[in-house]
């Protein structure tokens, strides 16, 4: 298990496994885009409150691949989803029963993907241009983050802890 510093300094240092991980980053927000509307679709009316953030969180997810692809571009890489075997869903996709429990599983993803995106942000020594793009989408993720847990709430977010946990641990995070 390596903490989120640790896996970017690891990550930086490679030029190969930088590469991989941003085909990994525009896979993620382009996929986001789609689970959001989903969960969105099935658990909260047309018109919600709920209905309207789960949307605006989709848009800026599809932003966010946007921008990564642009990323991709700038150095030379085509933009692609490539297949990939999943660790992090299918550990937690059974928790989805609801909207609370649907946003809970958003938010401990979120705050996950936030610890990432905020020590890269906090790196003056990272490549430029990925400082760049990962600093423009860190208010965005910061809002998903509290969005989520303020649809979840605090049971929902207890209930999906250990599946979390659980699908940390598969991509070898620790908890």
């Amino acid at each position: 298990m390596i903490s989120s510093k640790m896996w970017w300094e690891r990550t930086k240092a490679s030029p190969l496994a930088l590469e991989a991980w941003l085909f990994d980053q525009y896979r993620g927000e382009s996929s986001a885009a789609g689970r959001i509307e989903a969960l969105r679709d099935a658990f909260a009316p047309a018109g919600s409150r709920a209905f309207r953030v789960l949307t605006v969180i989709a848009e800026q997810e599809r932003r966010h691949a946007r921008w990564v692809g642009a990323l991709l571009e700038a150095r030379g890489l085509a933009p692609r989803i490539e297949e990939k075997a999943e660790r992090y869903w299918p550990a937690v996709a059974d928790q989805v029963a609801d909207l609370e429990t649907g946003a809970a599983v958003g938010a401990h993803a979120e705050v996950m993907r936030l610890e990432r995106i905020e020590v890269i942000a906090a790196d003056c020594a990272a490549p430029s241009d990925v400082h760049a793009v990962f600093a423009r989408i860190l208010p965005e993720e910061r809002f998903h983050a509290r969005a989520f847990a303020a649809l979840a709430g605090e049971a929902a977010l207890m209930r999906t802890a250990a599946a979390h946990d659980l699908g940390m641990a598969l991509l070898g995070l620790a908890p």
